[in-house]
């Protein structure tokens, strides 16, 4: 891991971008905090498309919901009576 304060970055742009082109994500800070990192783009592509891979389709998501009223019963709230 590579780590460039801001201003070196801005000064060495173009060696940052090739570094990161070859594979290895560079890291830079600001004021001494972790600010960004840089990736070449068919990696950035890949972590979009692990993070794609990992979200529920709308189909899991349906059939994970209750299929009978057991589930709700064991959830519901004694009714109260109220004076009007």
């Amino acid at each position: 891991m590579t780590e460039w304060p801001l201003q070196d970055a801005k000064n060495k742009f173009s060696a940052l971008v090739n570094a990161a082109l070859a594979g290895e994500p560079q890291h830079v800070t600001r004021r001494g905090e972790p600010a960004v990192v840089v990736l070449a783009v068919h990696e950035y592509e890949r972590l979009l498309r692990l993070e794609k891979a990992d979200a529920p389709t709308l189909g899991e998501l349906l059939l994970e919901v209750p299929q009978d009223d057991q589930d709700f019963e064991r959830m519901s709230i004694p009714a109260r009576s109220l004076d009007l």
